[in-house]
């Protein structure tokens, strides 16, 4: 699967800036810089040491594309494992593409999405799992998703499950020789080492099972809705949340007909808000379908943020709102719900009263003013717990690690069994081997072509 040719590609941003970096890699990555290269100091850069930066002038048929900075990083002192070398030059597209152009006619081919990183998995610099974790660090866009995207590029889980493996494969090993010596009733497993390596397993493995939520939230963002009645204040709300005007704010009931979605940052933790339309009866067939909308929202949502106006709690109004909270309650039970008594500023001390002892869960606030909207952020951050992440331990946030994972456990706790109920160790055996397998997919121990190409398909070129 190792590729013997030369790849380049732009490893920065493409568009104009102050530079460009170009990356090389590949068995013949320093010689074809090297033929194009006018150092300043005039020695070669085929003689220089790895990590060493040099100046000078990059050309094409001697004309000067433009003055740069080469560094040369010797393999197997590398990102890939290969000899690499980055090109800084000035961040004009055209210089960009001049150069790219250069060694492309030099026999360079242009790198696929992802395959310096492919190459370094390849190479055996990180496993399949710190892989991954690369593209999710080039992605993340939080401190949490930064924080856990790190960890995992530095070893995360992946370490302790290569450790565990390599115990199981061990175990699985002495088993097969208990089965090539058969007749002879001899046990060369030690049967209680072997129960405690399952449990060590089970419990490592049940934790970063519980982990996904968690991870999942941190990665993709928690979606929030906020829900109500026409000219409650919702889009007032998600303007003051985003501290811009994101939504059309109008006295006129049925102004948002559509979701208006965006996403702010809470203590390092994503929140998407999606501002709906009102619920309401109504004839108009566009309001209609943004209603029906309203409710996809709702059912798509983690969290919702059901909206009540303060002065519809006054005379018999506090009676008919209890019943739609109860409602709401009802239909989304397996949601975290929040009640929002907007504009409280236009209650009296004595209607607010009435109104908290009815509501002593509701958060009551000014979404106009901004006032109670501390309370509100610290009700959405109690929602998520982040003691795993503060502690420093292992958080998973890839799908496909999950499945793995829960396939591990699920053979894990067959293996289990089997044990308890003297099962033949031919047959335990099986399940062993398909423990091992699901751990080894996560590691990359166990690979396919179309694994590989899947993973490294959704990289960015240059990465």
């Amino acid at each position: 699967m190792l590729a013997q040719d030369t790849i380049i590609a732009l490893a920065t941003a493409p568009g104009n800036g102050a530079i460009a970096v170009l990356r090389l890699s590949g068995p013949e990555a320093i010689q074809k810089a090297d033929s194009s290269f006018r150092p300043t100091s005039g020695k070669s850069i085929l003689a220089a040491p790895g990590h060493t930066v040099h100046l000078g002038l990059l050309t094409h048929h001697d004309v000067v594309l433009d003055e740069v900075l080469v560094t040369v990083f010797k393999g197997p002192r590398s990102y890939t494992g290969e000899d690499v070398v980055e090109i800084s030059c000035h961040g004009s597209v055209y210089i960009q593409q001049q150069i790219l152009q250069h060694f492309i006619g030099f026999g360079v081919r242009m790198a696929n999405p992802g395959e310096f990183t492919l190459r370094a998995f390849l190479n055996g610099k990180m496993d399949l799992s710190q892989a991954e974790a690369v593209a999710d660090l080039i992605a993340s866009e939080n401190e949490a998703g930064h924080r856990i995207a790190l960890q995992q590029m530095r070893g995360g889980f992946s370490s302790e499950i290569q450790k565990l493996r390599g115990e199981l494969l061990n175990f699985a090993s002495l088993i097969a020789l208990e089965l090539d010596f058969s007749e002879e009733d001899v046990e060369f497993a030690n049967r209680d080492a072997f129960y405690a390596l399952l449990q060590k397993l089970k419990i490592l493995l049940k934790a970063l099972i519980d982990s996904f939520t968690l991870g999942n939230v941190i990665k993709n963002g928690i979606p929030v809705a906020i829900a109500g009645a026409p000219n409650v204040g919702k889009s007032t709300l998600l303007n003051t949340l985003l501290q811009e005007e994101k939504a059309i704010v109008s006295d006129i009931a049925g102004t948002t007909r559509d979701a208006i979605e965006d996403e702010m940052v809470l203590e390092g933790i994503g929140f998407r808000f999606i501002d709906t339309a009102g619920i309401r009866e109504t004839v108009d067939t566009v309001e209609h379908i943004g209603i029906q909308r309203t409710f996809q929202k709702m059912d798509q949502a983690q969290i919702i943020l059901y909206l009540v106006d303060a002065t519809s709690l006054l005379d018999k109004g506090l009676e008919a709102v209890k019943q739609t909270w109860q409602e709401i309650q009802d239909r989304y039970s397996n949601k975290l719900l929040v009640l929002i008594i907007n504009k409280s500023d236009l209650l009296d001390a004595s209607q607010l009263k009435r109104s908290s002892d009815t509501f002593s869960e509701a958060i009551y606030l000014s979404a106009k003013s901004g006032n109670g909207l501390q309370d509100l952020k610290e009700k959405l951050l109690d929602f998520v717990n982040l003691g795993q992440l503060q502690q420093g331990d292992s958080v998973v946030t890839n799908a496909r690690h999950h499945e793995a994972l829960t396939g591990a456990l699920a053979a894990i706790d067959r293996i289990y069994r089997a044990m308890e109920n003297n099962v033949p160790t031919d047959l335990v055996s099986i399940d062993i081997n398909e423990a091992l397998f699901e751990l080894g997919k996560i590691t990359g121990e166990i690979t396919t072509d179309d694994l590989l190409g899947n993973i490294f398909a959704n990289f960015c070129i240059g990465k």
